[in-house]
Parts: C-alpha cells; structure tokens; sequence
C-alpha cells in the first residue's frame, strides 16, 4: 500500500463530501462523519494495524512521533496541500495506533453567518474581564471564538495573543497583531504561556481551553490585571461554568 496516496484519497473524499470528522483505526474502514452521521467508507479496505499507523505516522513529523511514542497520545494541526487543515488527536487503543481527525474549515465565519446574537458584538469593545465561551465538545465554541477574534482583528489595533493545543483557525493580518502560540511547538503548558503572555505587551489574550485549575487561576489573573481574556470550558450550563472556575 502507497500510505501517502492512500491518506491523501481519504482527505480529498472528506472534502468533496464536506466530512466533519476522519477516524482510522485497526480492523475497520475508514469512518467519516457527515451531517452529524458516521459513515463507514467501504469503498475502500479494512485497514490492518500496520497499515494503520504507517498511514497516520504520514501526518507526522519525525517529533511527533517521537512524543507520541513516549506520551501515547498527540495532539497536532495537519495542513493538507492549502486546502484543508485538520485538528488531529493521534492515540493508542489496544495497543494499535489510531487517529481522529476533525476538519478546521479555511474561511472564519463571520458574527453573522454563525447567526450568533448581536449583543455578542459589544463583547468586541470591552478592554479588560474574562469571556467565557461554554458548552458541549462539538457545539462550537472554537468557531464562535475564531469569529469574535476575527472581528475585532478587522476593526480594532490590537495585540492578541492566542494559545491554543493545536492551532486551529489561522488568523490573517489586518487592523491587529495576531501572535498564535501552539501547545508543544511554542510553549509547555496554557498556564505558563498565558503567564508569559503579560510580558508580552497584550491587549487580547484567548485561550484556547481552560482544561485544569492552573490554567483557569492564570487566565482569572491576567483578566484581573487589565487584560481582555477570552476562553472556552466545557460545560452544560451557566451554574457548572461557576462551579468549575470556583
């Protein structure tokens, strides 16, 4: 088998089907989601093990796979030919490698097109406090974030630092300096990148997630120090919101 043709019909069939989401793993098809559905792509073959992680090792680096080895498990972004790129979680499962990959789209959609509502837009003026985008995984979050930051890049001279496991949205130059800090690339953890961001001369910090107390301790920090910070956790509902941060 030709991994890097195999890996790069499975890419090109998720776009021309508009996939959300890849999976490879031993002893099944390749499975895409679409409209909310997984699909098993039978127009392919079962893929074996060794298959399997030789056609996930082709997304790698030498690096990565280097920590992947060590850690079990990887987090990355994978841009495919400009075209697409792709948030990609790479783990072990009964000892066989295996991967999801989620479709990051190339357009940040705008305020508008998400049909968010309007009184978001005075987020976009606020100079200082923390901004918490909530909810289920898969619900939005990072694209409503992605669409606030767009906004405020086209409309107001800022320095924004984002942090992010991995980088998701590549934001454009325009009215602001966008610095994009990834986990493991750029930086060792969210908590010691947004310490490090208050030396860096911020107007806008965004973090990509608030996955533990450290992090969430630093972002309250740098918003109660003057910074506008925006973050995604997720949570149900406005009272778990509370509960985690507290």
């Amino acid at each position: 088998m030709n991994h890097n043709l195999y890996l790069k019909n499975i890419l090109d069939t998720a776009i021309k089907n508009n996939a959300s989401d890849i999976h490879f793993s031993e002893g099944y098809f390749p499975v895409f989601r679409i409209n909310r559905k997984l699909v098993f792509w039978e127009k392919e073959n079962i893929i074996n093990a060794e298959d399997c992680k030789n056609i996930i090792f082709s997304l790698m680096t030498e690096e990565q796979i280097e920590e992947f080895l060590k850690e079990k498990e990887i987090d990355f972004s994978y841009n495919f030919e400009g075209r697409a790129r792709f948030r990609v979680n790479v783990f072990f499962q009964m000892g066989a490698v295996s991967a999801s990959l989620r479709m990051i789209p190339q357009k940040i959609k705008t305020i508008e097109e998400l049909n968010l509502p309007s009184r978001i837009c005075k987020f976009l003026n606020y100079s200082q406090g923390l901004i918490l985008v909530v909810g289920p995984s898969s619900h939005g979050k990072s694209s409503t974030l992605a669409a606030i930051i767009e906004e405020i890049n086209h409309t107001r001279s800022s320095h924004i630092i984002t942090i992010e496991d991995p980088i998701e949205y590549v934001f454009k130059k325009s009215k602001s300096l966008i610095s994009q800090r990834e986990l493991g690339m750029d930086t060792k953890s969210f908590a010691r990148a947004i310490r490090s961001s208050l030396r860096e001369d911020p107007d806008i910090i965004m973090v990509g997630e608030m996955r533990d107390p450290e992090t969430i301790a630093a972002a309250v920090t740098a918003a109660e120090t003057g910074h506008l910070v925006f973050a995604t956790l997720h949570t149900n509902s406005a009272a778990q919101t509370i509960h985690r941060i507290v």
